[in-house]
């Protein structure tokens, strides 16, 4: 980071800050004129998009090829999911832990507006929770048909354990290759590419000629990142003034702030503890180093995970920035894009409160049991959430499912639901990030320093 504040004039971190303050100050002061901004950041999100499907399996082919020897990639791998377990299960604890203490939903609700989204009887379909959440979160029903593929058409929403992981284990395997990358799903793309890599290690001296064109692909991606970055608070400006200002035109955020803030501060909190100091000490228990110091290092990747709500578009953003924080190239590319597919530390600790939340709402008690429940299957659900903005309400319903809660419920939170996840994409982002430093350290034997790589050349922060 530089020293005199000179040079922070030529920090991409810097303008990026300034985007983001002059934004929510614009949505402010003139929300229709931040409206207008909403092309500029559509346009940006696609560009991150375009890139993450080739950057992906370039990466993930290179980290493999990296190790040299296939019966190397067991270890890194068993560390990283691992790691993915554990930091989850504790978000989810943690979660859990502070929403019964805090209670953000004992009384906060007046019975007359519950009587707004049905009674505690009610039946929802499937189909009607797709077309309700397709209108609330603007994403495609055919995304959020998918993620709720294993449940009975016609039926209460009632899913079992069993169909979370069925549900998983069919993610893992794309019978079309090429259809997987046009919907970005990304596990049967890493899968592919891991094995894909693993075959290459084998064979070294043949396919010289294609590694050799595998890892010059991968610079040349790294590149466009690179490149996209100028752009980037530009994109970021335009993404959070369109948000912020539709909420401010629409005059809904204050006022429900005021009717479930103390949801919200839950959830925030929640997010902040782990953000600030589960994953950071996790981070200086393996690598004996400064964790925010690493954490300045991945500030870029970091607020453009809070201004654009997906993982999977601060992808390539994270990577670079990993490598440029200091990770070796090998855990950077191996267990970045897998953590960004199935870490979702603040996904699950946001649905766990959530669920708990609408419980407490609607005046019906959880016991220890239940509660358990929710743990495993907000645990099992964040898994298989898409990187995608607002995907956590869509696999929010298998949770409230498995402790039979009324989904249409799920309206008490929506207004609220797309700043909170903003919060909960950057602690994804971020616990990704220490993932591979911690397998850097404990699988690889990296030592922690800058390595020669593109990404190393990428502006300051």
């Amino acid at each position: 980071m530089p020293r005199r504040f000179g040079f922070y004039f030529h920090s991409l971190t810097f303008w990026i800050c300034v985007a983001i303050v002059a934004a929510v100050v614009l949505a402010v002061l003139f929300p229709r004129v931040a409206m207008a901004t909403e092309i500029g950041g559509e346009l940006f999100l696609r560009a991150l998009r375009m890139l993450v499907v080739p950057l992906v399996f370039t990466s993930v082919l290179c980290g493999v090829l990296a190790l040299g020897d296939v019966r190397r990639l067991g270890k890194p791998g068993a560390y990283a999911v691992l790691y993915y377990l554990l930091t989850t299960v504790v978000a989810v604890l943690l979660g859990i832990t502070l929403v019964n203490l805090i209670r953000p939903g004992s009384g906060t609700v007046p019975s007359e507006r519950m009587e707004e989204f049905g009674g505690q009887n009610a039946r929802t379909t499937k189909r009607q929770i797709i077309n309700h959440l397709a209108r609330a979160t603007d994403l495609p029903a055919a995304d959020i048909a998918e993620v709720m593929q294993p449940l009975p058409d016609g039926q209460p929403l009632s899913p079992q354990i069993r169909d979370i992981a069925r549900g998983l284990s069919l993610m893992l395997v794309s019978d079309n290759l090429l259809a997987a990358a046009v919907r970005n799903e990304l596990l049967p793309i890493i899968l592919f590419a891991m094995v894909l890599g693993g075959v290459l290690t084998t064979i070294p001296q043949q396919v010289q000629t294609l590694t050799a064109v595998i890892q010059q692909a991968n610079e040349v991606m790294m590149r466009l990142v690179l490149l996209l970055m100028k752009l980037a608070p530009l994109g970021i400006f335009c993404l959070v003034a369109a948000r912020f200002g539709t909420a401010q035109y629409e005059d809904q955020l204050l006022t429900e702030l005021r009717q479930i803030g103390w949801y919200f501060a839950t959830v925030v909190g929640g997010l902040a503890i782990h953000g600030c100091v589960v994953l950071p000490a996790l981070y200086w228990l393996v690598t004996k180093r400064n964790p925010f110091r690493f954490a300045v290092g991945l500030s870029r990747a970091l607020l453009t995970a809070f201004s654009t709500a997906s993982s999977t578009a601060t992808l390539p953003l994270t990577i670079q920035a990993s490598m440029s924080a200091g990770v070796s190239r090998e855990a950077t590319e191996f267990v970045v894009p897998l953590g960004a597919t199935i870490n979702m530390d603040g996904t699950a600790l946001y649905e766990a409160v959530a669920v708990l939340f609408i419980a407490q709402a609607l005046g019906i008690p959880m016991g220890l049991e239940q509660q358990w429940i929710i743990a495993l299957t907000a645990t099992l659900a964040a898994i298989g959430a898409a990187g995608i903005p607002e995907a956590g309400l869509v696999t929010m319903l298998i949770v409230l499912g498995a402790v039979g809660l009324p989904v249409e419920y799920i309206g008490l939170i929506l207004s609220v639901d797309w700043l909170v996840d903003r919060f909960r994409t950057a602690i994804n982002c971020w616990g990704d990030a220490i993932g591979a430093a911690v397998v850097d350290r404990l699988a690889i034997g990296g030592d922690h320093r800058n390595p020669p790589s593109v990404a190393s050349h990428g502006p300051q922060s």
